[in-house]
């Protein structure tokens, strides 16, 4: 064993939550930082490093940013570039598969745990429960095992998506819903003049017609949301400098500004342009600016900031122009059994009339969601039942502080309890892409190293 100093003693032990991306890049900081000893717990072995996102069910489902931009290490930005050109995989230019990024995050977890042994522990099972205590917290497992710990921090990812309104998967046949989108069996029992319908038009969406494409599904894909939008690809444009100021103003003057320099640079540079000054506008904005964004621009917002790569973006388009997929605007209004498959009654955006469609699978492509309220993870619902969480004010996650700081249900900040990832996006908005959360555990990982836990708490 190593010898330790006041900031690493041998007592310091911190549990981590979940073994995706935001997981996996605490613990390899905190063995960076010289921090205290982890342990980073995943229920699903096969996730472990590689969390959903980077453990998708086939190899053509591509990274939406260039390699050049996709370092898990906020100090060392050229970090899986070289990675990537030392296995002849990619350059900086290349937008990889996300499987070679779920390795190159899982190598990374190997060698930090081979190179701190007794200090980085992987523990396969799902915490079920947290006790908090005067001197630490106590993690159970759901096979029972305890885990002691100094701090914990909750790196559980994306909550699953809800159940679309309007519909009622109990009512319909047996396999017709399929609440995962990535799950590669949504493909099963599929013939070529059936008809599958995605809920959504997202990046999610986009996933599931390369996985039925990919699957050799030769019918028809349909994916639907309120608006009809879609991510808008990538293209080869000149990088532009970053605001350092936030732009003076409503949000619809904020939304002006923003066309403006389109008209400019394109619309790619005059939304990129934001990227250093967004989580200070989100910072700055009032609880009803921030609800009124949400309502009103947040899909705007994601269709022109999440991009797709140009290989998929170009598949796409082959299957729209093959009308082997479609994309379209409106609201569903319910479904009912039809023999092995269901009746679609959905109304078109801007109409009053309703659209009935027979379809032999409706898969779940709404996206990740953020309403503790309506989780049914144990976890989470220990956590609210002791009151030591609490939504954000808007519900699209846990309420944090300005240190990732747990806030419980009377307002105070715990400085035994963080969360990281994009949970967090109620108060820090942009908090789902890499550069944002590597850069708040390169933070977080910091904070740890350096605390002394001296009388329950730290210091």
């Amino acid at each position: 064993m190593t010898a330790t100093t006041d900031a690493t003693r041998a007592g310091d032990h911190v549990a981590i939550i979940g073994g995706g991306f935001s997981g996996t890049l605490l613990a390899i900081n905190l063995m960076r930082h010289d921090g205290p000893r982890a342990t980073l717990i995943e229920r699903r072995p096969a996730q472990m490093a590689r969390g959903v996102a980077y453990s998708a069910a086939h190899e053509e489902h591509l990274l939406n940013v260039r390699a050049g931009n996709m370092s898990a290490l906020p100090d060392d930005p050229g970090h899986f570039v070289r990675w990537l050109e030392g296995k002849a995989l990619g350059d900086a230019k290349t937008f990889v598969s996300r499987r070679i990024y779920g390795a190159y995050l899982r190598e990374m977890l190997d060698a930090a745990v081979a190179a701190n042994p007794g200090r980085l522990a992987l523990v396969e099972g799902a915490v079920v429960a947290l006790a908090r205590g005067a001197e630490g917290v106590t993690l159970t497992l759901d096979a029972g095992a305890a885990i002691a710990a100094d701090v914990a921090v909750l790196a559980i990812g994306n909550l699953p998506p809800h159940t679309p309104p309007g519909l009622d998967p109990a009512v319909l046949p047996a396999g017709c819903y399929r609440a995962d989108p990535w799950a590669g069996d949504i493909t099963e029992g599929l013939g070529p003049d059936d008809t599958v319908v995605l809920i959504g038009t997202g990046l999610t969406a986009i996933d599931a017609a390369l996985l039925l494409e990919a699957a050799g599904f030769g019918g028809r894909v349909v994916a639907i949301s309120r608006r009809g939008l879609v991510p808008r690809p990538h293209a080869d444009t000149p990088p532009q400098p970053g605001l350092r100021e936030r732009p003076a103003g409503t949000l619809s003057r904020l939304v002006r500004h923003v066309r403006d320099r389109a008209a400019t640079v394109g619309w790619r540079a005059a939304v990129d342009e934001l990227r250093p000054i967004t989580q200070m506008m989100w910072g700055a904005a009032d609880a009803a600016t921030r609800a009124r964004f949400l309502r009103h621009l947040r899909p705007y917002w994601d269709v022109h900031r999440h991009r797709l790569a140009p290989a998929v973006a170009a598949r796409v388009d082959a299957l729209c122009t093959a009308g082997r997929l479609g994309f379209t605007a409106g609201k569903l209004v319910g479904a009912s059994a039809d023999g092995s498959g269901a009746r679609l009654c959905w109304r078109p955006r801007g109409s009053d009339d309703r659209v009935e469609t027979r379809v032999a699978r409706i898969v779940n492509c709404t996206g990740p969601q953020g309403d503790l309220m309506r989780s049914d993870e144990p976890l989470l619902r220990d956590l609210l039942d002791q009151g030591l969480i609490r939504p954000d004010p808007l519900r699209i996650g846990l309420d944090v502080d300005a240190q990732s700081q747990v806030i419980g249900r009377d307002g105070i900040a715990d400085p035994r309890l963080f969360c990281i990832g994009p949970m967090t996006r109620g108060g820090l908005w942009e908090v789902v892409a890499v550069p944002d959360i590597r850069q708040q555990n390169w933070t977080l990982a910091r904070r740890l190293a350096n605390a002394q836990w001296v009388g329950g708490e730290g210091l």
